[in-house]
């Protein structure tokens, strides 16, 4: 940030009295530009015994499967977002249960809200998505899932859909995990 969104003069990037935490600061008029994590909002739809994964139409990781999700919107609930975020990316109208996941990237200044879902009636590509398929758990693409989230995401539902429990799961992913998802290349 180079200049004030609120008057238009230079800011510096320093510490401001009374925080712990540099910031960007405007001299001229006193505001404090404070910067927070977003939130990605979305879905784990599920149709009987198969979940539904959209692949990536666009960047990052195009041509990759994904849970439907995306940034929260301003003005709009998490639940909002995320039933959104799958009738853009799906075409798809779910029921909402539980939050699923809650999964931290403190390095990239994200927070990865998803809630469980049941798929009601039809689904489609939507303009994110190249295509959006149906997957039985010995079907999932893992080795082409976008991200680690969706991963991790996964794999609970599989380990408590034995049980019939679907607790909420809260992680952290961290730059050294990156290794373990897509290897050191």
């Amino acid at each position: 940030m180079n200049f004030c969104s609120e008057c238009g003069e230079k800011v510096r990037f320093a510490v401001p009295q009374g925080d712990d935490r540099p910031r960007y600061l405007c001299d001229a008029c006193g505001v404090v530009h404070y910067q927070n994590p977003r939130i990605v909002a979305g879905t784990l739809p599920v149709s009987g015994s198969k979940v539904l994964l959209c692949r990536r139409a666009i960047a990052p990781r195009k041509g990759y499967w994904t849970l439907p999700a995306g940034y929260m919107e301003n003005a709009e609930t998490t639940q909002q977002a995320a039933a959104r975020e799958t009738r853009e990316e799906a075409c798809a109208e779910v029921a909402l249960a539980n939050l699923y996941t809650l999964i931290d990237l403190p390095h990239i200044n994200q927070v990865y809200m998803i809630f469980r879902a049941d798929l009601i009636g039809s689904f489609d590509a939507g303009a994110e998505s190249e295509e959006v398929v149906l997957f039985e758990e010995h079907e999932i693409p893992w080795d082409t899932l976008a991200f680690p989230t969706i991963e991790e995401t996964l794999r609970h539902y599989y380990a408590d859909r034995c049980n019939g429990l679907f607790p909420l799961h809260i992680g952290t992913i961290t730059p050294e995990d990156r290794e373990r998802y897509f290897g050191s290349a």
